[in-house]
C-alpha cells in the first residue's frame, strides 16, 4: 500500500463511505492543509457518544496537520433539518440556539484541539444576504432533484405536507461548503444528499468540489437502534464517570469491536491485537475494561477511568454480589429482547406487566445501570447482571434463537 493510501486508510477508519477517494488522495499530496468542514445544528444541549464518531474522525485529521472548521449553524438552526423527519421540523429560537451553541462549544474540546480547530457560524455569510440572494441561491437546484431525497420523497408519496423553507436546508448547508472554501466535508449517512449539494454549488462557482466522507450513526446501548437521549439507549459525554462506565459495560462483547473502531484513537494495528488477543482467550470484559478508561479519561481527566474501573469491580466482582448467581440462557431474535420479557422468562418477575411497574419504579439495574425505559432491550450477544430491587439477581445470557427449530 503507498503511503498516501495508507494515511487515507487510517484517516477514514470506520467511515461508510468515501466519494471520490482518488481526488482526496491527489489534495493530501498537494502538501497543505486541507480544510475540513463538519456542520452542527445546535438543536441540543448535550453531546452523547454517537455525536462523538465525527468528532473523532476530525480529531485524526487535526494530528495529520489539517484545518479542522466546526461550522455552528445558527442560521440553518433557524430552518430546522428535515434529514430523516416525516413532519416539518420546528425551527430554534435565537436564544436556544444561543445557549446551545455556546454548550456545543464547551464540549467539542474535549475531543478537538481548541488552537487547531476553526469555529465559524453560517450566520456570518447568510446574515448578509438579503432576499434577492437567496432567491439566486434557490435558483441553482430544481424540485425534481429535491424530491430525489428519500425522506422528502416519502412526504410527498403519502401526503405530509412539506414547507418551502425545508427546500433551502441542503442548498444552505451546501453553500456553506462554497463560503468556506471546503476540500471535505463529513457527516452521518443520512447527511449524503446535503452534502452532494455542496459538491454541486462548488462546481457552479468553479470550486474543487468537495470530497464526501460519511460516518455511520453509532447504535446506543441496546446494539439496535442509533444511539438517541429520546430512546435512552446513549451515553451522555458529560454524564458522571462511573455511570459512563457502567453503560460502556452494559453493551455487548460485539458491539464492543464497533465503539472500539468508532470511538478509540487506538491506531488499527493495536484493535487488530486486542482482536486477536479474545480469540486467545482474554476475557472480552478485560478488552472492555480498556475501551472505558480510555473514554472516561477522555471526557474527564487522565485518571478517573482507572477509578471508574476500580469502582466497578469493587461492585460486582469484589464480594458485593453473591457468588451464587444463576445464570440464565434467553433466545432472541436479531432485534435482542425486552427487558420486561428478559425478566419475566428469567422468572424475576411473575408477568410482563410487573416487570413494567418495577422498571416504572426504578427498581431494575443491568451492570450498575439504572433502566427507566420499558421499551430497553438487550442485545444478542448481551452478558451481564441484572438486579430487581435487593433481591432478585441473575446473570443474564441472551442468544440468537435457532431458527431451524
Amino acid at each position: 500500500m503507498k503511503k498516501s493510501e495508507s494515511i487515507v486508510a487510517e484517516l477514514t477508519r470506520g467511515a461508510a463511505e468515501v466519494i471520490q477517494t482518488e481526488q482526496l488522495i491527489e489534495r493530501l499530496d498537494l502538501d497543505r492543509p486541507l480544510r475540513v468542514k463538519v456542520g452542527f445544528d445546535p438543536t441540543a444541549p448535550d453531546l452523547h457518544l454517537g455525536h462523538t464518531v465525527i468528532l473523532n474522525a476530525m480529531r485524526r485529521f487535526q494530528a495529520a496537520g489539517h484545518q479542522v472548521i466546526f461550522l455552528i449553524g445558527d442560521f440553518t438552526g433557524k430552518i430546522g433539518d428535515p434529514t430523516g423527519k416525516n413532519v416539518t421540523r420546528k425551527p430554534l429560537t435565537d436564544e436556544q440556539i444561543a445557549s446551545n451553541a455556546e454548550t456545543y462549544a464547551e464540549q467539542v474540546f474535549k475531543v478537538l484541539d481548541r488552537d487547531q480547530t476553526e469555529i465559524r457560524f453560517n450566520s456570518e455569510w447568510f446574515g448578509q444576504m438579503n432576499s434577492a440572494d437567496m432567491i439566486k441561491l434557490a435558483a441553482r437546484h430544481t424540485v425534481a432533484r429535491m424530491l430525489e431525497r428519500d425522506d422528502f420523497e416519502q412526504r410527498y408519496q403519502s401526503g405530509q405536507p412539506i414547507a418551502i423553507h425545508e427546500f433551502l436546508y441542503p442548498l444552505v448547508q451546501g453553500y456553506d461548503s462554497v463560503a468556506l472554501e471546503a476540500d471535505i466535508e463529513m457527516g452521518g449517512t443520512d447527511q449524503k444528499f446535503n452534502l452532494l449539494v455542496g459538491r454541486q454549488l462548488q462546481s457552479q462557482q468553479d470550486q474543487p468540489p468537495q470530497i464526501i466522507i460519511t460516518w455511520p450513526l453509532l447504535e446506543g446501548t441496546d446494539g439496535v437502534q442509533k444511539m438517541s437521549k429520546s430512546l435512552d439507549n446513549y451515553i451522555g459525554i458529560d454524564e458522571p464517570p462511573d455511570d459512563m462506565f457502567g453503560k460502556l459495560m452494559s453493551i455487548s462483547d460485539e458491539l464492543m469491536w464497533r465503539y472500539f473502531e468508532l470511538l478509540s484513537f487506538r491506531p488499527t494495528s493495536e484493535l487488530e491485537q486486542l482482536k486477536q488477543a479474545v480469540t486467545e482467550g482474554r476475557n472480552p470484559r478485560d478488552v472492555k475494561f480498556e475501551l472505558g478508561v480510555e473514554l472516561i479519561d477522555r471526557f474527564h481527566g487522565e485518571g478517573v477511568g482507572i477509578k471508574s474501573r476500580d469502582a466497578f469491580i469493587a461492585r460486582f466482582s469484589q464480594g458485593q454480589l453473591p457468588e451464587d448467581i444463576p445464570e440464565c440462557s434467553l433466545p432472541a431474535p436479531a432485534a435482542g429482547l425486552g427487558v420486561a420479557a428478559a425478566m419475566t422468562q428469567a422468572g424475576l418477575s411473575s408477568s410482563n406487566s410487573e416487570a413494567f411497574r418495577l422498571i416504572k419504579q426504578n427498581c431494575v439495574w443491568i451492570d450498575d445501570v439504572k433502566i427507566t425505559d420499558r421499551s430497553h432491550t438487550l442485545p444478542v450477544g448481551f452478558n451481564g447482571i441484572i438486579k430487581v430491587g435487593k433481591r432478585r439477581i441473575a446473570r443474564l445470557i441472551i442468544q440468537a434463537e435457532d431458527r431451524a427449530s
